[in-house]
């Protein structure tokens, strides 16, 4: 997945805490909490671990039809 290097307002470095954090969010910690412990305390930077979402997952099944759908036409060709 593609996480932003640096928080698009401010331009702090960010990417480096984004593996952290998701671990610990899935480990059951808050985000407020794991935010402050990280020294991630503007809200620009907590909106960029906030507002990502993992896209990979959803790209996947679109192409995985595209892929479906032209062996079928391979194969009506032929």
């Amino acid at each position: 997945m593609l996480v932003p290097v640096r928080c698009f307002t401010c331009g702090k470095l960010i990417g480096d805490k984004y593996l952290e954090y998701t671990n610990r969010i899935k480990a059951g910690e808050e985000p407020a909490k794991v935010s402050d412990s990280l020294n991630i305390k503007r809200y620009c930077c907590r909106r960029m671990f906030v507002s990502t979402v993992e896209t990979i997952y959803q790209v996947i099944p679109y192409y995985e039809a595209l892929r479906r759908r032209m062996s079928e036409i391979q194969s009506e060709t032929e």
